[in-house]
């Protein structure tokens, strides 16, 4: 019992630290005490002085600095009263009542009447403390609600994330071991739906009164904390186990809480959750990687739809996390305009130079390259593609425009857009500006679009798409092959060019059905009228078989990587 007992002071001791405001120091009520105290030993010394001091024929008796000194002690009672509470008031008090027969008595000894006024200082100095005192009272009153509000979750009366986020906070900085614990009842927001908030919100409570009752009984043999930080969210801290045993043992005792079915209101519901730790130091350095490693746990857990499952956190769960910093490093490229681009060019099959497609490309914080097969996908799941091929297209425009100007060079630029950019509302106004800025010709310019959109947007994107064909744009389906297009829509639609993707030419000469593929890709093109350009070619064997086959254009390694601007503008000048 006396250990329970000391457990739950601790706790308690924790909550109150964290709710309670900064305290003015020790030291400087000391400082303060003793200049007061000093004061008035020294002021009796001054008034009974005979002591002159002479200063230009003038004489100036020291019991004349009496007065000033009495001040100064009414100004350091009042900061004590201010600052210190209880104690500065109680100190200040005390002096100022013994100080009325001090100034009486002088006054009978001396029989000077007027020393009588500073009885009236003094009883209006302690009026004053008492009302500064009373209205720090009022004050201390309501921030303590305040702060216990601010780290109590109204609800259910445990510390809310705030509280659970300083007590990790402190013991990181302290570098004492411990363990996160993210909770998260299973079906919960079925309670809610089936049988209503108020159902919800009693099961909420009874759950964590029974959950404080075992932190505060201690009766896991650790230290524990248990908080709400969410709807159906908990954390639990824990401390003071010995082994990885003692920690597991405890998280069964919590989890055994949830064994029980709960009767309220007539209804008896059972409750399950999926639990995920971190360790600190092992798994986490900080509050908030901890806090997140415990959280992927615990999503891990609930992700196994197995009861009541608990998952400690490992590296692997972290896949997400490298997803998270990807899109935060496009995001940020967004917003410097750092994302550039490179330009590969397209050929015929007698190595005339056709034009080239722009690639998007970004570096990280570090100045390291991210490969487009990363970051790419994760724009489009982002949200962010559009303004990713925005940033490629209009400097890939005003380069390839101020190129042709230079040059007199005929050749064209395609652009990689999105289905989700394309169907855009302001798609084609912001088309016809970057032409318009760029000085590009729409005859310069080809839009790559995916063979998906022949599948999910066909009927919705044909009005934009023929358009774009009315301007004397071309289009091209990008990766041609890969989907499961229908060929009725791919009558209909008005491509110049068809693109097949590069995992059919890499096959090409090693499998004959991939070679008979490409092969029909070919004459499905020209039966339409449309030319065909390979991708990916990368050897002399590959560009043989597809000149035999009827190929038009290649782009690919054999005869040109994606060039910096620079380069580009070489090979063009050397095209001529």
């Amino acid at each position: 019992m006396k250990i329970q007992n000391t457990k739950k002071r601790i706790l308690e001791k924790t909550l109150d630290n964290l709710s309670s405001e900064r305290k003015s120091p020790v030291s400087g009520l000391i400082v303060l005490s003793i200049l007061y105290l000093g004061s008035y030993f020294v002021m009796p010394f001054l008034l009974n002085s005979n002591f002159a001091i002479d200063y230009n024929g003038t004489s100036f008796g020291l019991n004349a600095f009496a007065g000033v000194l009495s001040s100064i002690c009414n100004i350091f009672a009042i900061l004590l009263t201010l600052y210190y509470g209880d104690v500065g008031f109680t100190i200040s008090i005390s002096v100022l009542l013994l100080n009325i027969p001090m100034i009486i008595s002088n006054t009978m000894r001396s029989q000077n009447i007027s020393n009588i006024s500073g009885v009236f200082v003094t009883l209006v100095t302690i009026l004053t403390l008492i009302v500064i005192y009373f209205k720090n009272k009022g004050i201390e009153r309501y921030q303590d609600k305040l702060r216990k509000q601010a780290v109590t979750d109204i609800l259910t009366g445990l510390p809310n994330r705030f509280a659970c986020a300083e007590l990790v906070d402190d013991l990181v900085k302290k570098n004492q071991p411990f363990t996160v614990v993210s909770i998260n009842l299973n079906g919960f927001n079925d309670i809610n739906d089936t049988m209503g908030f108020d159902i919800g919100n009693e099961v909420l409570m009874e759950l964590s009164t029974k959950w404080k009752l075992l932190a505060d009984m201690g009766a896991s043999g650790t230290l524990d904390f248990i908080a709400r930080v969410g709807g159906d969210e908990f954390n639990l801290i824990i401390r003071k186990y010995r082994s990885i045993k003692d920690l597991i043992n405890t998280l069964h005792m919590y989890r055994d809480v949830l064994g029980n079915k709960l009767l309220i209101h007539d209804y008896e519901i059972h409750i399950s959750a999926a639990y995920g730790y971190a360790e600190y130091p092992a798994d986490g350095s900080d509050a908030d990687s901890l806090f997140s490693y415990s959280n992927k746990a615990m999503l891990k857990a609930k992700e196994s739809k197995e009861d009541n499952k608990i998952l400690r956190f490992t590296d692997d769960m972290l896949i997400d996390r490298h997803v998270t910093e990807v899109e935060n490093e496009i995001k940020t490229a967004i917003i410097n305009n750092s994302i550039f681009f490179n330009l590969q060019p397209q050929f015929d099959m007698n190595h005339k130079l056709r034009g080239f497609e722009a690639l998007a490309r970004m570096k990280n914080k570090n100045g390291e390259f991210i490969p487009p097969g990363e970051f790419i996908p994760i724009a489009e799941k982002a949200g962010l593609i559009d303004k990713v091929d925005s940033a490629v297209f209009r400097k890939a425009a005003k380069f390839i425009g101020n190129l042709i100007q230079e040059t007199d060079a005929d050749i064209l630029l395609s652009i990689n857009i999105s289905v989700k950019h394309i169907m855009k509302r302001h798609f084609l106004d912001e088309l016809k500006e970057i032409l318009d800025t760029c000085n590009l010709s729409p005859r310069n310019l080809e839009i790559e679009i995916t063979e998906s959109i022949l599948i999910e947007s066909v009927e919705k994107a044909s009005k934009c798409i023929g358009e774009l064909k009315a301007m004397g744009i071309h289009i091209a389906i990008d990766d041609f092959g890969t989907g499961y297009s229908s060929l009725s829509y791919l009558f209909n639609f008005p491509a110049t060019l068809l693109k097949v993707d590069k995992s059919f030419i890499d096959n090409m000469n090693n499998n004959e059905t991939s070679k008979k593929y490409v092969s029909t890709i070919i004459s499905l093109g020209h039966i339409m009228g449309i030319d065909v350009l390979s991708e990916g070619v990368e050897t002399d064997e590959q560009l043989e078989t597809l000149r035999k086959i009827g190929c038009d254009y290649i782009q690919g390694y054999i005869w040109g990587k994606p060039l910096t601007e620079n380069e580009a503008k070489e090979v063009v000048l050397n095209s001529f």
